[in-house]
């Protein structure tokens, strides 16, 4: 476990993480007709915990205009930035946000389930 500057033993939840997701992280290339093209490319995996919003956690990101159906706690060195796909065990999920509490045990990211398309891997 990681130790504080005070003494105080800060306890890391990799031991509650318990399935590995892949992230893919938007590339953005030009397309040579004046536009771009956004590809998803893979960028790593990740152990992560993914738990449904509860009921308030979604009104809460209703009130702020903002849509939320899983949060995912990762390791707090996880590399996930808001706008990468995480994908895993059939489903993938937007990150919305991601957010550290002030003792660094974990990260959050706020996540939207995509649902998948004929012919999308979603491993």
């Amino acid at each position: 476990p990681a130790r504080a500057a005070v003494g105080v033993v800060l306890v890391r939840i990799t031991h509650r993480l318990n399935r590995e997701l892949e992230v893919w992280r938007p590339a953005t290339e030009d397309d040579g007709a004046g536009g771009q093209t956004v590809t998803q490319l893979p960028a790593g995996t990740v152990p992560a915990k993914v738990d449904e919003a509860s009921a308030a956690e979604r009104v809460l990101a209703a009130q702020a205009g903002a849509e939320l159906t899983h949060v995912a706690y990762l390791e707090p060195e996880a590399d996930v930035l808001r706008g990468d796909e995480l994908r895993g065990g059939g489903q993938a999920f937007r990150v919305d946000s991601v957010v550290e509490p002030s003792s660094p045990r974990y990260r959050k990211a706020s996540l939207v389930q995509v649902q998948a398309e004929p012919g999308d891997d979603l491993s």
